[in-house]
């Protein structure tokens, strides 16, 4: 059976809640150093402020929402917690190995995470060899997601049309900046954080939507990616 002609030139894959399963880890080191600076934070307020965010933006978003600024070390003391936890349980999301190993076009990532934590995401994961030169981060660019920046940049590395990328993003933020970027964007929906009850808003729309790693390696045959 002759497979149709690949839609798209590159797949651009978000890493936090796409590739690897770490939202709900990242949010419970996050709300507990919230809770322990006296700052009222919410499971609701995490998601919808926080999640898919660099941390810059996610530390001006608290300052806005709380009235003051984030205590000075706690940028490095979040990040030492959330690596230290990352270490011991970090998963790859559950048949992502496969999906990557099939592709049929060109794949890169583009990530809000630093570039340690990307660093640590990739080894634990076993996800290195994958993305070797073609791993982006927020660190890169002027603006975060959900600006467009972060994917435009990565397209333009790997010297594809913005037109002719998708996006898979898990998040709100990742959602809309691929959109932003005039990508096509699918919605990953098999992380544990979507599980416990996370959504995307009723106006922000992906073209569609896979609710898991063996969803989309479907989703990618069906359309010749795969």
């Amino acid at each position: 059976m002759n497979c149709p002609a690949p839609r798209f030139s590159l797949v651009i894959f978000d890493c936090d809640g796409v590739l690897v399963d770490s939202e709900m880890l990242s949010a419970g080191v996050l709300m507990t150093m919230m809770e322990e600076a006296g700052l009222p934070i919410t499971p609701e307020i995490f998601r919808s402020d926080f999640l898919g965010r660099s941390f810059a933006a996610a530390a001006a978003r608290a300052e806005q929402r709380f009235g003051r600024a984030l205590p000075d070390d706690f940028q490095l003391q979040y990040r030492e917690r959330l690596l230290a936890r990352m270490r011991i349980e970090l998963r790859v999301m559950d048949g992502a190995l496969d999906v990557l190993s099939d592709l049929r076009v060109p794949f890169c990532l583009a990530t809000s995470s630093s570039p340690q934590r990307l660093a640590l995401s990739l080894e634990v994961a076993g996800l290195e060899g994958h993305f070797k030169a073609r791993a982006f981060t927020a660190s890169e660019v002027q603006n975060g997601k959900p600006a467009p920046d972060l994917f435009l940049h990565a397209a333009a590395r790997m010297g594809a049309d913005p037109a002719s990328c998708l996006v898979l993003e898990d998040s709100e933020m990742g959602v809309r900046a691929g959109l932003a970027a005039g990508m096509t964007v699918w919605h990953f929906a098999g992380g544990a954080h979507v599980r416990a009850g996370y959504r995307l808003p009723d106006n922000v729309r992906a073209e569609r939507t896979v609710p898991s790693m063996k969803g989309l390696r479907a989703a990618f045959a069906e359309i010749g990616l795969c």
